[in-house]
């Protein structure tokens, strides 16, 4: 039996006193608690306080003046509270906590299929024994808001295609940036290292996440299209996990624009969605769950941490446009993609093989602007496996790490590793190559 302590905190919650002002309010919602009683905070023990606790026992006596029993008008036994087993896998849970190593951040894990979560972990934690005021209760996974940086070109590419504005034979020829007036967006490779792409299609552009490739896509998309497809994925809005404190995060479009800010919607504008910038925000567990979608054929199914909670509804995504987001996906874990963690997974053996089952990935370097003013970056990873029949997908969130394919996607092998009970001989110490 492993004792997960902290690293399960913010997924299980913790059990506190109920104090005399809460006494009161909870009385007046019909609640039977006294002063003293234990109540769960945060978490499983909050979202399942009723099932959990149970209910107290107690007797109604009638007393006479002296305060002493005469006789028993009624009498009540208590009742033990309902187990409640989670989804959770114990050894995948311990293995992602102690991955993210103290840096602030986030990991989920569930199986796409389904929706089970077979691990969610957000970091720092805290040590449910040990409660403190200063305790980090933040749960960045499903309460934490970020730019997706390019994990969100799945979406792009989706929305692109399935509404016929870009056709499956586009390709675009990166030149290093796309100038609009004063203006220079500019492909990432050209930026860290004064490099071009030259002609690119949808699997290339992916695998190696061509920026110019996507602010050129999104143009001829348009933002209410790429808007309404990041929603059918699952963004902008909560996915229902039977957690409390789930955020919806940010969807924008022209009129939320204007509505919110005043401010008309520019080109740039659509070009910095596109690549999953600007005023775009999701949650850790939003990511996953548009991961599970494209790893699902189109399937969409809630995350839940409770058994027996599945509801699934299908996306209506043409299986020719899967396919061409799980080749790029393919790509971007393999040799000449910019998840170079993985390129080893993906590697066929002289024997037709691999040593590893085959991973779909996309990796995200999502700008911010710190504290500071400076520009800083989240680091982000999501892979499904195996890629042809996934049963698992994780979700890594840095916070402030740079890049995903240093940053991130190591966790999310030491995950995998775990999962599929390999051997991992991977130099972490060595992280070095040229990603994204």
């Amino acid at each position: 039996l492993i004792n997960l302590g902290e690293g399960v905190a913010h997924v299980v919650g913790y059990v506190g006193e109920v104090n005399e002002e809460e006494v009161g309010l909870l009385r007046d919602a019909g609640q039977k608690y006294e002063l003293g009683s234990q109540i769960g905070r945060m978490g499983i023990e909050s979202q399942y306080e009723d099932k959990l606790r149970g209910r107290d026992g107690g007797r109604l006596v009638e007393v006479n003046p002296n305060q002493e029993g005469v006789r028993e008008l009624g009498h009540q036994e208590p009742e033990a509270g309902t187990d409640i087993k989670l989804t959770i896998d114990a050894g995948l849970q311990q293995v992602g906590f102690a991955a993210m190593d103290g840096k602030k951040g986030a990991v989920v894990v569930s199986n796409p299929k389904t929706g089970e979560i077979l691990a969610m972990a957000s970091s720092p934690a805290f040590d449910p024994g040990h409660v403190q005021a200063n305790s980090e209760f933040f749960n960045r996974a499903i309460g934490g808001i970020y730019p997706p940086g390019s994990t969100f070109k799945m979406v792009t590419t989706v929305a692109a295609l399935e509404s016929g504005k870009a056709g499956r034979s586009f390709t675009y020829n990166d030149t290093g940036s796309i100038n609009v007036g004063r203006f220079a967006y500019t492909n990432w490779f050209f930026t860290q290292y004064g490099r071009t792409e030259g002609e690119v299609g949808w699997e290339k552009a992916l695998a190696r996440s061509v920026d110019t490739f996507f602010y050129k896509v999104g143009e001829l998309t348009g933002p209410e299209t790429l808007a309404m497809w990041a929603e059918k994925f699952g963004m902008g809005t909560k996915t229902g996990i039977d957690l409390p404190g789930e955020v919806a995060g940010l969807i924008p479009t022209p009129d939320w624009k204007w509505k919110t800010k005043n401010e008309q919607w520019f080109l740039g504008n659509t070009y910095h969605m596109a690549i999953g910038q600007g005023d775009v925000l999701v949650t850790p567990l939003q990511v996953n769950l548009m991961t599970n979608v494209i790893a699902a054929n189109g399937k969409k199914c809630a995350p839940y941490l409770n058994e027996q909670m599945s509801k699934c509804v299908n996306v209506q995504i043409s299986p020719e446009v899967l396919d061409i987001v799980r080749r790029g996906m393919i790509g971007a874990c393999s040799e000449g993609g910019t998840a170079f963690p993985f390129f080893d997974w993906n590697q066929q053996m002289p024997n037709g093989k691999s040593q590893y089952p085959k991973v779909a990935c996309k990796t995200g370097t999502a700008e911010y602007v710190q504290n500071s003013g400076r520009i800083g970056s989240h680091a982000w990873f999501t892979v499904f496996a195996p890629a042809e029949d996934p049963t698992i997908s994780v979700t890594v969130l840095v916070e402030g790490g740079g890049e995903g394919s240093r940053a991130a996607a190591p966790i999310a092998r030491k995950i995998l590793a775990k999962y599929f009970g390999v051997e991992d001989k991977y130099n972490y110490s060595a992280i070095s190559g040229v990603g994204e």
